[in-house]
């Protein structure tokens, strides 16, 4: 496992892990849904949502990984990093950063 002194030295290794545009795409539509099961959670008050939020986000990733890029997700040897990782593409495909 890569040792990592911060999020500015890991987000390039995260980026690396991204080459593939179908599993970039999974990552944004699945982040972005999560976005609304996570408002839908809220707005409901139904705790479920946050199960669908989860199962989006991360099972659009996982089938990214799994079946384009063909690695390992980040998520499992550094989780909390990964996570962070996830919304900062997020927002560099929003914004145009990175090609979509």
């Amino acid at each position: 496992m890569a040792k990592f002194s911060g999020f500015r030295e890991f987000y390039p290794f995260y980026l690396s892990q991204h080459q593939h545009k179908v599993c970039r795409r999974l990552h944004f539509f699945g982040s972005l849904a999560t976005l609304g099961f996570a408002l839908r959670a809220i707005v409901s008050g139904n705790n479920y949502w946050w199960i669908a939020a989860l199962l989006a986000g991360y099972g659009c990733a996982w089938i990214g990984h799994f079946f384009f890029e063909h690695n390992k997700p980040a998520t499992f040897t550094h989780p909390f990093y990964s996570f962070a990782g996830d919304w900062v593409m997020f927002k560099d495909i929003l914004v145009g950063r990175i090609r979509f």
